[in-house]
């Protein structure tokens, strides 16, 4: 079964690690970042990588990073 809607799909990633330093967005070791997951909207992005920042709290080099894929796929589209 599929299914549809009317709203447009903007694809966002959650991904993060460990950096090498905090004022880097380089990381530690790239074997184990976690791909958080792939979301539709950046609503639903935005609560993964709020869960996920929650989380590692106590780990102040743990960053978690929202891309817009959708920015990446279509750069000329115009979209939120």
């Amino acid at each position: 079964m599929t299914e549809t809607s009317d709203k447009k799909q903007l694809l966002h990633l959650v991904f993060g690690g460990e950096l090498k330093s905090l004022g880097s967005t380089e990381f530690k070791d790239l074997s184990k970042v976690d791909i958080v997951g792939i979301y539709p909207d950046y609503a639903s992005a935005l609560v993964a990588w709020r869960t996920k920042a929650q989380q590692t709290v106590d780990n102040a080099e743990m960053r978690y990073f929202i891309v817009h894929m959708h920015r990446l796929l279509d750069p000329d589209a115009k979209s939120a």
